[in-house]
């Protein structure tokens, strides 16, 4: 057995035993709890409470400008919350722990995810259409309804959901204890991030939060079609090698025999393969040799005879040949 590094590398031969988190009590606890919060953040906006108020002081303030040195790092560090980039990247990874395990689930459980994600996420940014701060047309407004769709942030609701499905997926409470942290670091980190930068208001970043913790928190309510949905897909697969498997190479009519090998001498004459030169004794004519040699009684030279196939041969019959017989040279007066 390896022991270095790279085994890990190395394809598992059985499919491990996975377990698949399930909606227990203390995960339906911190669903309702997260839901509770995230309708709070909802009312609370369109009312124009206390917490617009406070989103249009962070956006005065200006942080962007009170610590500019920050700026360049913080360009590059918001981009683990756009949508394209992560979930290429976090494919990819799960990509090969799909082939290594032997399971669709990662990539499933990955596209269910950002699929609940685009569309709850993109239902309420459009139904509410809030405009974003540098878009801001009245002091102390909500700004909703006014066309735009930033409400909640989708930077910060994509990096909750692509990162926090590497813990959701994670095999040893280790690794998930881990991952979640990282995961929460980046969530985090990304929501702040966009705040700095002036792109959202501190309640997008709050309802982006918690609609990425929804999508993570309900997801095992969809693993029996995540289930069923890799069963359909192996199925297929399975059909599909079989059918390569019993497909044959060359065509043969239904009932009838396989064509029987033809030599390559026959093929290139396009006829049976070349005999053996009539020879004296076989019912040929007299004298004539497969050589260069000389006429009985006359001592003249003949030319070799080529090599004649059957088609040439003269019909031979038990009485001898039908052709005349050639007549000797005569010599003398």
């Amino acid at each position: 057995m390896r022991t270095d590094i790279f085994a890990r590398l190395d394809r598992e031969p059985e499919p491990p035993k996975i377990e698949i988190p399930r909606m227990s009590r203390t995960r339906k606890a911190l669903f309702g709890g997260t839901l509770a919060f995230y309708l709070a953040i909802v009312v609370a906006v369109l009312v124009s409470s206390t917490l617009v108020i406070l989103d249009w002081k962070v956006m005065l303030f200006r942080p962007y400008q009170q610590w500019p040195e920050l700026h360049p790092f913080l360009d590059y560090f918001v981009v683990l919350g756009q949508r394209g980039p992560t979930a290429v990247m976090i494919a990819a990874w799960l990509g090969w722990r799909s082939w290594r395990q032997h399971t669709l689930r990662p990539l499933l459980a990955l596209g269910t995810a950002l699929l609940l994600l685009n569309v709850t996420v993109g239902a309420v940014k459009l139904g509410l259409g809030r405009l974003g701060p540098h878009y801001a047309t009245q002091i102390g407004s909500a700004e909703l309804f006014a066309g735009g769709d930033i409400f909640p942030s989708g930077h910060t609701a994509n990096a909750v959901v692509t990162w926090g499905i590497l813990a959701y997926l994670a095999t040893t409470p280790q690794a998930r204890r881990y991952l979640s942290v990282m995961s929460a670091v980046v969530a985090l980190g990304v929501g702040a991030t966009t705040v700095y930068l002036g792109t959202h208001w501190l309640s997008d970043v709050l309802l982006g939060w918690a609609a990425g913790l929804l999508i993570l928190l309900g997801l095992p309510l969809f693993e029996p079609l995540i289930g069923r949905a890799e069963l359909a897909v192996f199925a297929v697969r399975e059909r599909w090698r079989a059918r390569r498997r019993t497909t044959p190479s060359t065509p043969v009519a239904s009932g009838g025999p396989r064509p029987a090998p033809v030599p390559q001498e026959a093929s290139a004459l396009g006829d049976e393969p070349p005999c053996e030169p009539i020879g004296a004794g076989h019912g040929g004519h007299a004298g004539v040799g497969r050589t260069t040699g000389t006429v009985a009684g006359t001592g003249q030279l003949t030319q070799p005879r080529p090599h004649a196939v059957r088609s040439e041969r003269t019909p031979v019959t038990p009485a001898g040949s039908r052709r005349p017989g050639r007549s000797r040279p005569m010599t003398g007066g």
